[in-house]
């Protein structure tokens, strides 16, 4: 096992998988960042780092590409293409990326989640999804999903994403991936020592 005081979580501070892997990181003592931009709804908000209209740009694509990348459309609207571009932010400063989803017959991750790990996969981070269907992690191994129990990196950055209609087989997941990394939590919340 390593310290947990190692590791630095990034993620988007949405409802559901990421709100979950930030909760379960503080219980682990993963300090985190939590990327945000202008007119941005979070659930949770630790250490925000907002993100400028400048360095939104940094990650804009072509909605042409993302769709293609994708194989279906999304609703291209303002706040969808800020959400978009921001997920260059998430899979560029780190070398993992943990997200929580459904993986569909094309082999991309259902929704908006599927955005960041098309970005892994085109800027080679390592892509490790929890399938909340098959209840089964799988990781994107040379150009296919391969069944996996993955663990945190020993140390440095990590980010996480994920749906947000994350239900009891995935928040136990995301326990589980830090329970097998680093062993049991360093503090309890409230809830917990009641």
């Amino acid at each position: 096992m390593h310290a947990s005081t190692n590791l630095h979580l990034i993620h988007g501070g949405h409802k559901g998988a990421e709100a979950a892997f930030g909760e379960v990181a503080e219980k682990f003592g993963v300090t985190e960042t939590t990327l945000s931009f202008e007119g941005h709804v979070m659930e949770r908000a630790v250490n925000v780092e907002n993100l400028d209209d400048d360095a939104l740009d940094k990650g804009r694509v072509s909605m042409d590409f993302v769709f293609q990348a994708m194989g279906r459309r999304f609703v291209s609207g303002h706040g969808v293409r800020r959400v978009l571009h921001s997920m260059f932010h998430l899979v560029t400063r780190s070398h993992d990326l943990y997200a929580v989803g459904v993986i569909q017959e094309n082999g991309t991750v259902k929704g908006g989640t599927g955005w960041g790990v098309e970005l892994a996969k085109l800027f080679n981070r390592k892509a490790h999804v929890f399938d909340q269907e098959r209840g089964s992690w799988f990781i994107w191994d040379h150009d296919e999903w391969k069944q996996e129990d993955p663990t945190l990196p020993s140390g440095g950055k990590f980010s996480a994403t994920g749906t947000r209609h994350l239900n009891e087989t995935g928040r136990a997941a995301i326990e589980d991936l830090f329970q097998r990394s680093l062993g049991q939590p360093v503090k309890t919340t409230a809830s917990e020592s009641v």
